[in-house]
């Protein structure tokens, strides 16, 4: 098996990247992409800078070959490669493909983490990837939700209200996540659920919204 199908298809579990997908930005089929993992096929020169592009690496720089027993001569489609440090290489590429998403808690004064995720279409999660954000939850507010202290929250920063989606918001003074609901005439209804559903009415005016979460991720 050659070590170029095999690095690869690492890279491209790393990146969150499934065969399909990775298939669709080299222009082949995903039982193509199935057999170059596998080492079942030898990448020319052209299809292993399709493959560069698509990964955003420099994967043709690798010395990526295996000698094998029964490993066929090289011939004129072969590419030629040189050896570059593998950590130089991942550094390269994933810098390219992976961006980092700071991790805040509410105050939002420092980013506390970092979390990596893939870069698809210059977007990321389909939302432009300057506007996301992740959130430590620190309360129980919204258990009822399954949300629930720690869980780590994806947050598109926004101000605007989609109906009846969930939001980090900031409502006098103090900096929460609620279920918003838009009840018409300039008004919303708050509602938290931890060991009762509680609602409240007020102003669109007096709410300052700081994003919509779009995904939680589960602390276990």
């Amino acid at each position: 098996m050659s070590r170029l199908g095999s690095e690869i298809g690492r890279l491209r579990k790393e990146l969150g990247i499934t065969q399909k997908q990775l298939a669709k930005l080299v222009g082949v089929s995903e039982g193509f992409i199935a057999d170059v993992e596998s080492g079942k096929r030898i990448l020319n020169e052209d299809l292993v800078k399709k493959f560069s592009r698509a990964l955003r690496g420099e994967v043709g720089k690798l010395e990526l070959y295996e000698a094998e027993e029964n490993k066929p001569e090289p011939d004129a489609n072969v590419v030629k490669v040189v050896e570059k440090p593998v950590q130089d290489i991942w550094n390269d590429a994933l810098a390219g493909i992976l961006m980092p998403v700071p991790v805040y808690r509410y105050k939002m004064d420092k980013s506390v983490d970092t979390k990596q995720l893939p870069i698809i279409h210059n977007k990321v999660e389909g939302f432009p990837k300057d506007k996301l954000f992740y959130l430590i939850i620190e309360d129980n507010d919204m258990s009822g939700f399954r949300i629930i202290k720690d869980d780590l929250a994806l947050v598109y920063s926004t101000h605007d209200i989609d109906k009846d989606g969930i939001y980090f918001v900031d409502y006098k003074g103090k900096r929460t996540v609620r279920q918003i609901k838009d009840i018409g005439n300039g008004k919303l209804l708050l509602v938290s659920n931890g060991a009762r559903l509680v609602t409240d009415t007020i102003y669109r005016k007096d709410l300052n919204v700081l994003g919509r979460l779009i995904r939680l991720e589960i602390m276990l």
